[in-house]
């Protein structure tokens, strides 16, 4: 057992779009309790607006349940921020997250914004580029890298996407961002995946993670982070597996688990 806390006392949490499993995902409000709860690392989304900005979503829509606005559903890249801003995205608790809490007037929050919370500790930013209906790669990855350098968060980025063609760009342009290759499709080596995508980070569905799989990727030099596991029945197989952090939308119950007794 103190083997076992040992491992899992190292194991890092990201809190995934905050803390989706009680606050309005991707919003200031997660972000802030994810933080004030000790997490290493907030994870969110980004896409980019019509004029041009950096902001905070999961989906390149909007619609109910995760934002409520003037019409029904609207695209990203189709509004101005202006025009984003009319939309709540905390009116209404969304009903795939039972304890979720809604928090009426919450706008979608620009990237700027979630940087602008930096100082509140020594956290990281784990950025995934949402690149459906969304500008080219090279325009993608200069807009996101402008907002990093203007708050000077270039060593507390990790900037990942299922979609390899950022990632590389990424690469190419700023090679001092940590980058991680997201995967979900079919049982891979995660060696090979990172090899493809040119990352030191695999990040994989939490299912596909194995010992000799993860025991590969650290012989490689790579680190292993699988998202979203939100249960006990799902953390152990991972704490046994020795990833280095684990993706969840409940990063308070997280915690609390890998810190476990004292003993």
């Amino acid at each position: 057992m103190g083997a076992i806390n040992s491992v899992a006392r190292k194991i890092l949490v990201h809190g995934h779009r905050g803390a989706r499993a009680l606050l309005p995902e991707n919003t200031i409000p997660a972000f802030e309790y994810a933080i004030g709860v000790g997490v290493d690392a907030i994870e969110l989304d980004v896409g980019v607006t019509r004029d041009g900005v950096v902001v905070v979503s999961h989906d390149p829509y909007l619609a109910p349940p995760i934002c409520s606005g003037p019409r029904a559903k609207a695209f990203l890249h189709e509004l101005t921020l202006a025009q984003i801003r009319e939309w709540d995205c905390g009116k209404l608790a969304n009903p795939s997250q039972p304890r979720q809490v809604a928090i009426p007037g919450t706008r979608m929050p620009t990237l700027d914004e979630v940087f602008a919370l930096g100082p509140r500790g020594s956290f990281d930013f784990n950025i995934e580029a949402k690149t459906e209906l969304a500008p080219p790669p090279e325009e993608f990855v200069r807009l996101v890298l402008a907002e990093i350098r203007k708050h000077g968060l270039e060593r507390r980025v990790i900037f990942q996407s299922f979609d390899f063609r950022v990632v590389r760009v990424m690469k190419k342009i700023a090679p001092e961002i940590r980058l991680a290759a997201l995967w979900e499709g079919p049982d891979r080596d995660f060696v090979d995946i990172a090899k493809e995508a040119g990352t030191r980070i695999v990040a994989p569905a939490f299912a596909q993670v194995t010992p000799e799989k993860v025991r590969a990727a650290h012989a490689a030099g790579l680190e292993v982070v699988p998202w979203t596991a939100n249960y006990p029945k799902d953390w152990d197989p991972l704490i046994a597996a020795e990833v280095d952090a684990i993706i969840t939308d409940d990063p308070a119950a997280l915690i609390e688990y890998l810190v476990g007794p004292a003993f």
